[in-house]
């Protein structure tokens, strides 16, 4: 096992590494920009090293500095989280290639992954379904209007190096064909220097179902159940939870055997995610896999009991899974909301600032992580995040009602967060009775629903 592990990442999340180690009994290096000087995972790890200011371009996401600091401090391993470098096959090379292990899977298996059209190959070739579109990348409108001929409108065009939402556009008709290449590949370019495209037919009001999976250096890969990510916002996660209404016992076999059979044709290692697009029917399309933790495997910890973070280290370390398919069991039902600080009723602008008074939720089934406390200020440089509010309830209407006991009791002010927004979607009676999909805001949520009542301005929110 490791003796230092260093953390390339900053709030929530390098806290969670930071206490997985210390469960493992690692010793621990936090990063931190010139902004985050006075964040919690700063405080709470063995070590800290400064690494650059505010802007993530010059510390985050600067190989350089975060090696010099592993260097500086001796560690042995980097846990990169998610987002800035965590799915980054040159940081997880230039690692490789100063003796530093990188806490995730290697170079070649985040490349083949990361270039969506490739990963789309690779996972059909290996028999798993996957979306109707182009074979590979298109690199001119005729053949753009050739697959889009054949597969049937309204298509997407996607960014190969895409994520997040960005470098997609949608074509509805073949007058639109036109702009859509044109923007996809302007913003796929300017978001990650690379333009390169491809073309899938748009799946109507799917369900985003994923499917967590662990892997060893020793060829034993197991998953963990699936989490339904459908309520989004501009292809962003906003809630998560797990057993998927829509998946039944039969379904869940045969996306997580598919999941297993995709990660197999890469030779997997670590936490992963394989994420898929499901349709009325029951049909399932590979759509693409996320080669880090996710932000939401909380909800599959607390399904399973399984600490992901955990293993995702004694993999690194070079252990193999002590556990077998047989060994995973579901337990009850499991909901995640992400509060960010953002305003609901404009649009979801971020809304960075002090927090004047901060409580967070407790009691039975009700897991908090965060990063936030009483005058923390939330830095206009990153996301928007404070925190994660989990649930787990016996069945789904428990885990709905403890989750709105929840978040009542989560006092957040000074700023505008989502609390009240993830209230009214728990209330919702499409989402109470699992009729949902990815359209379901666009559907239903309309910014006046959560504006302030005779009052121009908002000045905070208490949850």
């Amino acid at each position: 096992m490791f003796g230092k592990v260093l953390i390339a990442n900053r709030g929530e999340i390098a806290l969670r590494v930071i206490r997985a180690c210390r469960q493992l009994g690692i010793r621990t290096v936090a990063v931190y920009s010139e902004a985050d000087r006075d964040s919690l995972h700063v405080r709470f790890a063995d070590e800290d090293v400064c690494i650059g200011p505010a802007a993530a371009a010059n510390s985050y996401l600067d190989p350089k500095r975060i090696i010099a600091a592993a260097e500086v401090t001796n560690a042995e391993a980097i846990h990169p989280g998610y987002g800035f470098l965590a799915e980054n096959a040159e940081f997880a090379e230039i690692c490789e290639e100063c003796k530093i292990t990188f806490i995730g899977p290697n170079g070649q298996m985040i490349r083949q992954m990361g270039a969506k059209s490739q990963a789309k190959n690779l996972m059909r070739q290996a028999g798993v379904p996957t979306i109707p579109g182009s074979d590979g990348l298109v690199d001119s409108l005729d053949q753009v209007i050739a697959v889009a001929d054949k597969v049937g409108y309204p298509i997407l065009v996607k960014a190969s190096a895409g994520g997040g939402g960005r470098g997609m556009r949608l074509a509805g008709a073949p007058e639109e064909l036109e702009t859509a290449f044109n923007m996809a590949r302007a913003e796929a370019s300017a978001a990650f220097h690379d333009d390169s495209v491809y073309i899938e037919k748009v799946m109507i009001n799917p369900h985003h179902v994923e499917v967590q999976i662990l892997g060893d250096n020793y060829g034993n890969i197991i998953h963990l159940g699936e989490r339904d990510c459908s309520i989004q916002r501009r292809h962003q996660k906003l809630l998560e939870e797990s057993p998927s209404p829509v998946v039944n016992d039969d379904l869940r076999r045969r996306m997580g055997e598919a999941a297993i059979l995709g990660a197999r044709a890469v030779g997997y290692r670590g936490a992963g995610t394989v994420e898929f697009l499901v349709d009325n029917e029951g049909n399932f399309y590979f759509m693409e896999m996320n080669t880090r933790v996710q932000v939401e495997h909380p909800v599959t910890e607390e399904l399973t009991g399984v600490d992901i973070v955990v293993e995702q280290i004694k993999i690194a370390a070079g252990e193999r899974l002590a556990l077998s398919q047989d060994d995973i069991k579901f337990r009850g039902h499991v909901i995640e909301c992400r509060i960010n600080a953002e305003d609901p009723a404009r649009g979801f602008r971020p809304a960075p600032g002090r927090i004047t008074s901060f409580h967070q939720p407790g009691g039975h089934g009700i897991r908090v992580d965060t990063h936030a406390y009483a005058q923390y200020v939330i830095p206009p440089f990153y996301d928007s995040m404070i925190g994660k509010l989990i649930v787990r309830g016996n069945d789904r209407g428990q885990a709905i009602s403890k989750s709105l006991t929840a978040l009542d009791e989560f006092v957040i002010e000074g700023i505008p967060t989502t609390v009240d927004f993830h209230k009214w979607v728990l209330t919702h009676p499409d989402f109470v009775s699992g009729h949902f999909d990815t359209s379901f805001l666009e559907k239903h949520f309309r910014e006046e629903m959560l504006a302030p009542k005779g009052e121009p301005e908002q000045t905070g929110t208490k949850g």
